[in-house]
């Protein structure tokens, strides 16, 4: 038996879907009641139906499809960019301290200024194709990452590194397979937490000019008050953050099953 309380307990799948299942069917009704109750104007709060006619005809015009592509493409872009720049840089700065001295007051720098102050640089420096929205994204969360992969790093037990200089291993060897590996399951779940941050840089990434894209239409439908496709899409990228990140988590679990640990017996 178990707890619905316990704290730090596994509980059984069927229990946490049926949880997930009665939050979803809560929010949906709340939704009916709001729109098909006529206690909120369509245009702040369009009904199920109105959304579902949207995403119908966009699906049979073909819009949505490119869109969907094409939004795809950039996130993937800047996000794989990203992590082959992040993983080494951030391996290096959690290992050698005289490069985190060169690196880390920078990156410190740079991570609070916020991303869309770069658009006239990029636009200036990488033009208005597809490059640019890629680095928009990408530098977005490629300074993030660096920064917590080297803190990831950093957390690496130095017991560790010390039996295995003990036993002989070069400094190169105790990187790539005692710090690598003790620290790979907490890289796959910055790479997890840093794909979301990557969606919620599309829209900032599609105002370079674009003509599709998930984020174009979204301001797009912005300026002409359409908020049945701003609903509709906002669903859809946040359906795709939610099916990434399901994905990272199942693959997470399935090949670092001892990272996780509940209290109960």
């Amino acid at each position: 038996m178990f707890s619905l309380s316990a704290f730090r307990q596994e509980i059984p799948p069927r229990t946490y879907w049926m949880a997930v299942a009665i939050a979803a069917a809560g929010v949906a009704l709340l939704w009916c009641v709001l729109t098909y109750g006529g206690y909120v104007t369509p245009i702040f709060l369009p009904s199920p139906t109105d959304v579902w006619n949207a995403a119908t005809e966009l699906c049979l015009s073909g819009v949505f499809a490119a869109d969907f592509g094409r939004s795809c493409c950039r996130v993937f872009g800047g996000f794989v960019a990203a992590i082959i720049v992040s993983i080494p840089i951030g391996m290096l700065m959690g290992n050698f301290r005289i490069i985190e001295a060169a690196i880390e007051p920078f990156l410190a720098f740079v991570r609070y200024m916020p991303v869309p102050a770069f658009i006239p640089l990029i636009i200036l420096y990488a033009g208005i194709d597809e490059f640019s929205k890629m680095l928009v994204i990408f530098i977005g969360t490629a300074v993030q990452m660096i920064i917590m992969v080297s803190d990831v790093v950093k957390k690496v037990a130095a017991d560790f590194c010390k039996v295995a200089l003990t036993l002989g291993a070069t400094p190169a060897e105790i990187a790539r397979k005692v710090v690598w590996r003790a620290s790979l399951p907490g890289i796959v779940d910055v790479c997890r937490i840093n794909l979301g941050w990557a969606w919620t840089y599309l829209i900032v990434a599609e105002v370079l000019a674009a003509n599709q894209g998930l984020g174009f239409r979204i301001i797009k439908a912005q300026h002409l008050l359409n908020t049945s496709i701003i609903f509709f899409y906002l669903v859809v990228i946040g359906a795709l953050g939610l099916g990434c990140d399901i994905a990272f988590r199942l693959s997470s679990a399935r090949l670092f099953p001892w990272t996780r640990e509940y209290l109960g017996a």
